[in-house]
Parts: C-alpha cells; sequence; structure tokens
C-alpha cells in the first residue's frame, strides 16, 4: 500500500497549482492573447511554471504508487499530464501558445475535478 497521507498532501497542492492556473488563465479568450503584451506573456510563463509543477507531483505519485494510483482514474491521460511538463522544461523556447491555452481550456477542468475527487476518496480510506 502507499502513504494516503502524502498522496492527500501531494493532490492537495496539485489542486491548488491548478486554482492557480484556472484565475490565470480566467482572462485569456485565445492563445493570441498570450502573445500580444507583456502581461500575457508573464500569464504563459506563470501558468507554465505551475503547469510544470504539477507534471512532476503527478510523476512523483505515480513512482510512490509503483504505477497503481492513476489507473484507478482513467478519465485523465496521465502520461500526457507527466509529458506536458517534460516539453515545457527541455523546449521551452519552442513553445507553442496554442498547446498551453488547449491545455488549459479543454483539459485542466477535468483534470481539476478528477483530483478533487482523488483527495475525496483518499481521505474516506484513511
Amino acid at each position: 500500500m502507499f502513504d494516503t497521507e502524502l498522496l492527500t498532501e501531494i493532490l492537495i497542492q496539485i489542486d491548488h497549482a491548478i486554482e492557480v492556473v484556472s484565475i490565470r488563465f480566467s482572462v485569456i479568450d485565445s492563445a493570441d492573447d498570450f502573445l500580444e503584451t507583456p502581461e500575457g506573456l508573464e500569464k504563459l510563463d506563470s501558468i507554465c511554471m505551475k503547469l510544470i509543477a504539477i507534471g512532476e507531483s503527478v510523476k512523483n505519485i505515480d513512482k510512490h504508487t509503483d504505477h497503481k494510483l492513476f489507473p484507478q482514474y482513467p478519465g485523465i491521460d496521465w502520461k500526457g499530464v507527466m509529458g506536458v511538463r517534460d516539453i515545457i522544461s527541455h523546449h521551452y523556447f519552442d513553445l507553442d501558445a496554442e498547446e498551453i491555452f488547449e491545455i488549459c481550456n479543454t483539459y485542466i477542468p477535468p483534470l481539476h475535478k478528477t483530483i478533487k475527487t482523488m483527495i475525496t476518496d483518499l481521505k474516506n480510506r484513511g
């Protein structure tokens, strides 16, 4: 088994990071909004940092649970979450604002819902 207290803490950190991404993204209507102003570029940079943190935390959870937790939540592309972290970290200057817009617009809301469900499930186990 795995340390549910540690996992819950990490999931709460992910939840908080997703909330920050959602708030920062709320003023972005298109990928161009990231690129047209210095403020937009700041939003892009800050969102990317949170996406890196989310991906790294997901990688840590996957390792700590011996790859057994995430298959219980198949509605999320967990490899994709981890992969986004790698892409942003290693290819930052090739970053595509359209991709970040799509991630925030399409994939962050269901990820947020699933993370909240996971937190509840782990608390109910303990």
